[in-house]
C-alpha cells in the first residue's frame, strides 16, 4: 500500500488548529460518554425496568468492545489511513449513540452500548495518532499536550452536562448530545486533517486475535454477572467458553505471524508486573466509579448533577499534578511513587465508607475524594514510564496499547465480580438499604485492591534508567493514556 507523504503543520497553521480540534473532539465525546452514562445508570434503569444486571451490561457491554477492538482499531488506523478509520468510528459512534437514545428496552440498550464501543474502539487510537502523524517534530510535543490539556477540561465539564441533562431532559440526552458533536467533528476531519498511514505496518489483520478475545472476555463477563442468580448450566457453560476463547487467544497470539499482542514482551518480568498492576488498579477505579455514582443517587439522595460531579476534584487534581508526578518519577524512579500512590489511593476509599443517607458531600465525600485524587495523580505517569521503559523501541506503541487494554479489561471484569461480591442483584439499586450494605462491601473490596497494587509495586517494579516521558498532564480515569511512536503508530 502505498504511505502518504509526510504532513509537516506547526501549531501556528491553522491546519494544525484544526486538527487538535477534531482530535480533541472527537476523543472526548467518546471519552465522557463513559462518565456521563454512570450517572444517568439508575435512571435509565428505572425508565427501562432493568434489573441490576442490566445495568452492569450498559456499562459493559460498550467496554467489552472497546477493550477486545481498541488494539485492532489502531492497526486498522495504520493500514487504511488514520483519518478515514477515525471519521469511520466517528459516524459509527453517532449512530450507535442514537440507538441509545431511542432504546426501548434494556436489551436493546446494551446491544447499542456494545455498537457504540466498536466504534469507540475506531476513532480513540486515530485521536493521537493523527496529530503524533501530522505536526513538525518540535510542535509534536506541543501539540499532544495541548490535545491532552484539552482533553481534561472535557473531563471536567462532562459530570456537569451529563448531570444537567439527566436531571433536566432526561437521560436519553446523554446519548443524543453526541450525534451534533460528531457531526462537527467529521466536517473538520474531513476538511482539515491530512491522511496519514503506517508504511511498515503489519500487511495482515489479527482479526482472530480479536474475536477470541472478545469471546473470551464477553463469556467470562455474562457468566460473571449472571451468577448473581446462580450457577446455571448456562453460567457454566458461558464460563468455560470465555476461558477456552481466552486460552485460544494466547495461543494465536503465540502463532500468529502478526500477532495484536506479542506475547514476547511479557517475557520482560517489569512489562509483566506493571500489567498486572494496571489491572488491579484500574478494577478498583472501575468499581469506584460505577458503584460511587449510583450510591450517592439512590443511598445519599444527591441529585444527579451533584452525584455527577462528586469525582471532579480527582479529575482537577490528576490534571494539575500529573506532570509533576512525571517529573518525579524521572528524578528518583517510578517505584515509590507507584507503591505510595495507590496506598494513599486506598486511604480516600476507605473514607467513603462514611458515606451514608445522611451523608455531606463537603464532610464526607469530598474528603475522601481529595485524597483518592492526591494518589491517582502519584499512579499514571510512573506507569506509562514504566510500561514504555521495559518495552522495545518498535514495540513502544503496542506497549502502551496493551497496557491501556489491560485497564479497560480490569474495569470490565470489575463491574462484572464486585456485584456478585457485594450481593446486588436485581432491583436492589431502588433499594437504599440494600444498595448501602452492597456498596460498603464494594468499597472494602476496591480499598484492598489498591493496597494491594501499592504492595506489589513495592515489591516487584524496579527503577529503569534511559526512558524519556514528556511530562504531560493526564486524567487517565478509564485507562492509561496511549502513547504514539514517532511514527504516529497508537495501538
Amino acid at each position: 500500500m502505498r504511505a502518504t507523504a509526510p504532513v509537516a503543520l506547526t501549531l501556528g497553521d491553522a491546519a494544525g488548529k484544526w486538527v487538535i480540534a477534531a482530535a480533541v473532539l472527537g476523543s472526548g465525546m467518546a471519552g465522557v460518554d463513559a462518565t456521563v452514562v454512570n450517572i444517568a445508570l439508575p435512571a435509565l434503569g428505572r425508565d427501562l425496568h432493568a434489573g441490576f444486571d442490566g445495568l452492569q451490561w450498559t456499562i459493559n457491554g460498550y467496554t467489552l468492545a472497546l477493550a477486545s477492538l481498541i488494539l485492532l482499531g489502531g492497526s486498522l488506523g495504520d493500514r487504511f489511513g488514520r483519518r478515514r478509520i477515525f471519521v469511520v468510528g466517528t459516524a459509527w459512534f453517532a449512530v450507535a449513540s442514537a440507538l441509545c437514545a431511542f432504546a426501548p428496552s434494556i436489551e436493546v440498550l446494551v446491544a447499542a452500548r456494545a455498537l457504540q464501543g466498536v466504534g469507540g474502539a475506531l476513532l480513540t487510537p486515530g485521536s493521537l495518532a493523527m496529530i503524533q502523524a501530522s505536526f513538525v517534530e518540535q510542535d509534536r510535543g506541543k501539540a499532544i499536550g495541548t490535545w491532552s490539556g484539552f482533553g481534561g477540561i472535557a473531563a471536567a465539564i462532562g459530570p456537569f452536562i451529563g448531570g444537567y441533562l439527566v436531571a433536566g431532559p432526561g437521560w436519553r440526552w446523554v446519548f443524543l448530545i453526541n450525534l451534533p458533536l460528531a457531526a462537527v467533528v467529521i466536517a473538520i476531519a474531513g476538511r482539515h486533517v491530512p491522511e496519514s498511514r503506517d508504511p511498515e505496518a503489519a500487511p495482515h489483520l489479527d482479526v482472530l486475535g480479536a474475536i477470541l478475545g472478545a469471546v473470551g472476555l464477553g463469556g467470562v463477563t455474562y457468566a460473571l454477572i449472571a451468577a448473581s442468580g446462580g450457577w446455571s448450566v448456562t453460567t457454566l457453560l458461558s464460563l468455560v467458553v470465555g476461558l477456552v476463547a481466552l486460552l485460544g487467544f494466547a495461543i494465536n497470539e503465540r502463532v500468529a505471524r502478526f500477532p495484536m499482542v506479542p506475547l514476547a514482551m511479557f517475557a520482560n518480568r517489569q512489562f509483566s508486573v506493571a500489567n498486572i498492576f494496571t489491572f488491579v488498579v484500574y478494577a478498583a477505579l472501575g468499581g469506584v466509579s460505577f458503584f460511587l455514582v449510583v450510591d450517592l443517587q439512590v443511598v445519599a439522595g444527591f441529585s444527579p448533577l451533584l452525584a455527577g460531579s462528586a469525582l471532579l476534584p480527582v479529575t482537577v487534581i490528576m490534571f494539575a499534578l500529573s506532570a509533576q508526578a512525571g517529573a518525579l518519577s524521572a528524578r528518583i524512579g517510578p517505584r515509590l511513587p507507584m507503591t505510595l500512590g495507590p496506598l494513599i489511593a486506598a486511604g480516600g476509599v476507605a473514607l467513603m465508607l462514611r458515606i451514608g443517607a445522611s451523608a455531606s458531600y463537603v464532610v464526607d465525600v469530598l474528603p475522601a475524594v481529595i485524597i483518592f485524587g492526591l494518589g491517582l495523580a502519584l499512579i499514571v505517569a510512573p506507569l506509562t514510564t514504566t510500561v514504555l521503559a521495559a518495552a522495545s523501541a518498535q514495540h513502544a506503541g503496542v506497549a502502551s496499547g496493551v497496557n491501556n487494554a489491560v485497564a479497560r479489561a480490569a474495569g470490565l471484569l470489575s463491574v462484572a465480580v464486585l456485584p456478585l461480591i457485594a450481593g446486588i442483584s436485581g432491583d436492589d439499586y431502588q433499594q437504599p438499604a440494600a444498595f448501602a450494605a452492597g456498596f460498603r462491601i464494594a468499597v472494602v473490596a476496591c480499598a484492598v485492591l489498591l493496597a494491594a497494587a501499592g504492595v506489589l509495586a513495592g515489591l516487584m517494579i524496579r527503577n529503569p534508567a534511559g526512558v524519556h516521558v514528556p511530562y504531560r498532564r493526564f486524567c487517565a480515569l478509564d485507562a492509561p493514556p496511549l502513547q504514539p511512536t514517532d511514527s504516529g503508530t497508537v495501538h
